[in-house]
């Protein structure tokens, strides 16, 4: 088993981990250590790491089944790896907003990993909020009110809809213009930790089972900036050879973009999830 250093980067969630080949074929409990350092700081970081495309696939077997984006067709060779880019002449990037991947599928993404290809000299980094810490830190009457609500989470949000807009002209899958939609529960308990986590998100949900967007607006408002407060966050800066890795049961995200006229190319592989409950 290769020994671990894993070092946390900020008070809320995640930590970097140090002292292993993610190309080379890991052990059984190298990759139990990994899972359970996922489990326990939400998302996890890997520097320096070479990881073509078919050892990149590879990793992700070992925690998960890849799964394919409804929306982008993956690279020559690898459907279930997507390209997350942002070229110099565009202006908006992928999935640009606070938001767990694809919360609008029956079955949402268990994790995501990404891979960092190319990166601007500065700028582009991305957040993670902890859905543990928002949930346990709501008042006892929200927590109550919240436990018995279904959140409707939908595709075509406008707002989320643009940030894929460039890379559907260039690399759309068959049927890009669908719109999925899910009801999951409002708050989520986690299939292997059974801690309660706040799923909702301003990227995908729209309203709440039964509610109009219009009678569900103000507590949902409330919630999108209640939920990505600082102290439920870390930052992570990336470097060519960065891995990330997220339980996307407990975790969101937010690439920043703040970095017009360079270029920035990932590569992202989900993992299989379950029907939230």
């Amino acid at each position: 088993m290769a020994r671990l250093d894993i070092r946390r980067i900020a008070g809320a969630l995640g930590a970097e981990i140090h002292g292993v080949a993610l190309d080379r074929e890991l052990e059984p409990d190298t990759v139990a250590a990994i899972r359970q350092a996922l489990l326990e700081h939400l998302v996890i970081f890997f520097r320096d790491q070479e990881l073509p495309p078919e050892r990149f696939m590879a990793l992700a077997r070992r925690f998960g089944q890849p799964i394919e984006y409804p929306f982008v067709r993956g690279i020559d060779g690898f459907p279930e790896i997507i390209q997350v880019a942002k070229l110099e002449h565009e202006t908006v990037n992928f999935g640009g907003i606070w938001h767990s991947d694809t919360t609008y599928l029956e079955r949402p993404p268990m994790g995501t990993m990404l891979v960092a290809r190319q990166v601007p000299p500065v700028g582009g980094d991305t957040l993670f909020a902890n859905q543990y810490l928002a949930y346990e830190a709501l008042s006892e009457g929200m927590k109550r009110l919240l436990d018995g609500l279904k959140a409707v989470n939908s595709s075509a949000k406008a707002n989320t809809t643009r940030t894929r807009e460039d890379r559907i002209k260039s690399d759309a899958r068959p049927g890009a213009n669908d719109e999925f939609v899910a009801e999951h529960p409002a708050v989520r308990t986690h299939p292997e930790t059974g801690r309660k986590a706040l799923y909702v998100n301003v990227g995908h949900t729209v309203r709440f089972s039964g509610m109009t967007e219009e009678e569900s607006a103000p507590m949902l408002d409330y919630l999108f900036q209640h939920q990505t407060r600082p102290e439920f966050t870390c930052r992570f800066a990336w470097r060519v050879g960065s891995l990330a890795f997220w339980d996307n049961r407990a975790a969101q995200h937010n690439p920043i973009n703040d970095y017009h006229g360079y270029r920035r190319v990932m590569h992202r592989i989900t993992l299989a999830g379950d029907m939230p409950r």
